[in-house]
């Protein structure tokens, strides 16, 4: 089955978000890529965006990767709090679900507090501080385990 790893786009903080978001998940950068790595005579990059973040990836779970880049000046900002996509963490445990909430969401936007709901679900839903959306959810199978 295919795997859906979100992609997130900065305006020169990706480093930043990621720093973070790795606090939060732990485990070590798989990719850091800067755009200075590709400049060449034929493809030159810009000195402003030379340290930028062309690609950077955190491993976040089974075969799941959190992925991320800057925008180069050259091509606009990317409006960061109207054009993501929200991001969907379904948790192994409600211990781990409040530990990502409570992790992902501190400097940020609270919409709904992570709690039980109607169906069954711990679920949760928020901004993080950089305006990236995400929902955290956990589910009880009723095997004990939980």
């Amino acid at each position: 089955m295919a795997l859906i790893n979100p992609y997130i786009h900065f305006n020169g903080n990706a480093e930043d978000a990621f720093t973070f978001y790795k606090s939060v998940f732990g485990g070590e950068f798989a990719t850091v890529k800067r755009y200075k790595e590709i400049s060449s005579p034929q493809y030159p990059i810009p000195e402003i965006d030379a340290n930028r973040l062309m690609h950077i990836t955190l491993p976040i779970g089974k075969g799941t990767m959190l992925m991320g880049s800057d925008v180069m000046e050259v091509m606009g900002k990317v409006t960061e709090n109207d054009n993501r996509n929200t991001i969907s963490i379904s948790a192994e445990s409600r211990a781990e679900a409040d530990k990502l909430f409570h992790g992902l969401s501190a400097g940020g936007q609270v919409e709904m507090p992570i709690s039980d709901g109607p169906l069954g679900s711990y679920f949760g839903m928020f901004a993080d501080k950089y305006g990236v959306q995400w929902m955290v959810d956990f589910t009880p199978t009723g095997n004990g385990k939980n």
